[in-house]
């Protein structure tokens, strides 16, 4: 089976390198994103100290996580919402059904971890429609194809593509005009967001004390999908549980700098359904906004995670995105390397959350251990310590195929997969 996986993933990689449109659409994007981060870092000078308490808090969440779970929970709860613990995915996906049923019209912006889940899939297995909001989401769920980033999914889509899947489902040949082709998208979905049945989002934080959760975006499609549907409902790892709402906006900021933005264009506090008290102080719920709040906390291997102690950074990332524009093998090939998550951190959550161990021992070996990633990650994640340590594991069991043995011999003898005697470029 092994040699199976491997053959897959090393044939997705050379296939990713011989692919001319991702080579172009990789390199505009990163040029870019490297000149706004380093505007946006410099703008904005006291990132460093907030990011830096940021750390400090996820450490404390993850080392207290029982409690802030039972903490977040019941804060949910006060808010007329429904909290609901998934320990695994099954449990989820459990409760997705028990929630949303069949026959749905669902609106769903973007959510890596809806992505563990194999969410769409499942869904559409119910008998549910389900549209993709998030621009680069759209274009992803066109292609029947994967996200190859965190914040930019598409990015390895170049616009000559676009416009032709765009130019498929509207009936008319659209240039590729990147303007004209992000106002086919609205005016594709401004109807999807006022007929759905069902809104799902992800959650940049869920605030304990509150019960609060937090979105960032900048294309308001995450407004709608919250906002418009009847019943909206929230997927969330517990890494996300922040202690306050000024621990939230403390993420925004970093966040947002990380990710190359002065500041996003929304930030949403959504703290139960819509309600009003506006006669004779009755509450009412279910105003103009949602009826119904559903929040569902996922476990799936992070609280094991959260208990060691290398590899619980894993569960400090913040999803800015900013590694994988210094990594040099995702240059080359995108969210192929990777399996759900991306990148050399992307390693460890396939390991330990997807449980995909040969997966992760193949994104591990293709890791160089440049060390750019940690220089550049705002959390200090130590990214090659912790691929070094998982190689060790991986071996010890006995995973790697022949063709990579080679490999091995070579972090042994230069402390990298390639021969290099640096491994911190």
């Amino acid at each position: 089976m092994f040699d199976n996986v491997f053959q897959t993933y090393k044939l997705r990689l050379y296939e990713a390198m011989d692919n001319s449109f991702i080579r172009a659409a990789l390199r505009r994007a990163v040029d870019s994103f490297r000149i706004n981060r380093d505007k946006a870092l410099k703008r904005y000078s006291d990132v460093e100290d907030k990011r830096l308490r940021l750390i400090e808090v996820k450490k404390h969440v993850l080392s207290n996580l029982e409690s802030y779970v039972k903490q977040t929970m019941e804060s949910i709860e006060s808010n007329n919402s429904y909290a609901y613990y998934a320990k695994s995915i099954n449990d989820a996906l459990k409760i997705i059904d028990e929630v949303i049923g069949s026959g749905k019209m669902i609106v769903k912006s973007k959510s890596i971890t809806s992505e563990e889940l194999n969410l769409n899939y499942n869904l559409k297995l119910k008998g549910n429609i389900v549209y993709e909001t998030d621009l680069g989401e759209l274009i992803i769920q066109l292609l029947d194809s994967k996200p190859m980033h965190i914040l930019s999914p598409a990015i390895h889509v170049p616009k000559e593509k676009v416009a032709e899947l765009f130019s498929k489902i509207s009936g008319e040949n659209l240039p590729p005009d990147i303007p004209k082709l992000t106002m086919f998208a609205r005016s594709f979905l401004r109807d999807k967001f006022f007929k759905a049945d069902i809104g799902i989002s992800g959650a940049n934080a869920i605030v304990a004390n509150t019960g609060s959760i937090v979105l960032i975006e900048n294309e308001g499609n995450a407004r709608y999908v919250s906002n418009t549907p009847p019943k909206y409902v929230v997927i969330a790892g517990l890494e996300k549980i922040l202690p306050t709402l000024i621990d939230a906006t403390i993420l925004v900021e970093v966040v947002s700098r990380y990710a190359s933005y002065y500041m996003p264009s929304f930030v949403s506090i959504i703290s139960g359904p819509s309600k009003t008290g506006d006669i004779e102080k009755t509450q009412v719920l279910g105003v103009h906004g949602p009826r119904e709040v559903h929040i569902i906390l996922l476990d799936n291997g992070r609280s094991e995670v959260a208990r060691d102690p290398l590899f619980s950074q894993a569960l400090y990332c913040i999803r800015c995105g900013a590694c994988l524009y210094e990594c040099p093998i995702y240059q080359l090939v995108a969210g192929n390397f990777g399996y759900t998550y991306f990148g050399g951190v992307g390693a460890i959550w396939t390991a330990f959350i997807d449980r995909e161990l040969h997966y992760a021992s193949l994104i591990a070996f293709t890791c160089t251990l440049c060390g750019r990633c940690k220089v550049k990650c705002p959390m200090n994640i130590d990214t090659p310590e912790m691929i070094l340590k998982l190689r060790e594991s991986i071996h010890s069991i006995k995973l790697i195929p022949e063709p990579i043995r080679q490999i091995i011999e070579n972090v042994k003898k230069y402390g990298s997969p390639y021969g290099l005697t640096n491994r911190f470029l």
